[in-house]
């Protein structure tokens, strides 16, 4: 559970420096860059043997993985970046641990973890606050419906990535997990280096002290994720980290930035949180 604790704080800390820089920083790419950079950095300094790419047991699938998953990662990090400048960092946050749906229905339907009746009731309710939060009579114009359908994106392509480092733990080796985490951030930092050399935008001090900043905690929280699911089953794993992740953001958007929830969206707020809470029993 240590890795599990540590991995809801570097998690939220990773939304909480993302909406500190909004202000600041003036080429998210630029920022993506170095964040990327970062973390592939501390992936290759915990790496034991300091050789990357020879090739061993598991290799290949850990490679195809890390490609893959490094790809929604940047998508992730975009989606997250553009949907709290137009829906504020709790809703965003609220909607990118929502993703908790996508990897803990994976565990059940793919690696045949259990559910409690509890659990399913958390769905459930999980879905209702969906729609509460999105069902606003008084504002059905496009303004409205785009920022609920980024929102709903967010969900499903975070739940995705986050679903990368279980299937992970179920079918890669995991002595050689450094070598998956190595790719995945390198592929993420190739991406993202090749769009700021195409875009041809100024870079500032302040992109690249951000991205720094940021990688820190991002590195932290996908290594600490995944050893959690090493040891603790993902129906219990993701809810957790998830529900923990959410509070913490939640409270730093009341008192560190002054956001407000409408009564229905606060509603809908408290929904999710009693639903991430429900599928933790």
């Amino acid at each position: 559970m240590v890795y599990l604790i540590l991995a809801v704080l570097a998690s939220s800390l990773v939304a909480i420096l993302m909406r500190l820089g909004e202000k600041h920083i003036t080429n998210n790419f630029a920022m993506f860059m170095a964040n990327y950079f970062v973390c592939s950095l501390i992936a290759f300094l915990f790496m034991e043997d300091k050789h990357p790419f020879v090739m061993q047991e598991g290799m290949s699938f850990a490679i195809g993985l890390g490609l893959f998953s490094g790809c929604l990662y940047l998508l992730s990090f975009m989606l997250m970046k553009y949907n709290i400048s137009r829906n504020g960092v709790m809703l965003s946050s609220v909607f990118m641990k929502l993703g908790v749906l996508v990897p803990t229905l994976m565990a059940v339907i793919v690696f045949r973890e259990s559910p409690s009746a509890l659990q399913i009731v958390g769905f459930a309710i999980a879905v209702a606050a969906i729609v509460i939060i999105n069902l606003d009579p008084q504002k059905a114009d496009g303004g409205s419906k785009k920022a609920a359908i980024l929102l709903i994106v967010l969900l499903l392509v975070s739940g995705l990535t986050e679903s990368m480092a279980n299937i992970y733990d179920k079918v890669g080796v995991r002595a050689i997990k450094d070598h998956f985490l190595l790719c995945n951030f390198l592929t993420a930092l190739a991406l993202s280096t090749a769009v700021t050399a195409i875009k041809h935008q100024r870079i500032t001090w302040k992109d690249i002290a951000f991205g720094v900043m940021i990688g820190v905690p991002n590195y932290f929280a996908t290594r600490f994720l995944l050893l959690s699911l090493g040891s603790v089953p993902a129906v219990i794993t993701y809810p957790v980290y998830n529900v923990g992740a959410i509070i913490l953001i939640g409270v730093a958007g009341i008192f560190l930035f002054k956001e407000k929830l409408s009564g229905r969206k606060l509603i809908g707020f408290a929904l999710i949180i009693a639903a991430l809470i429900l599928l933790n029993l």
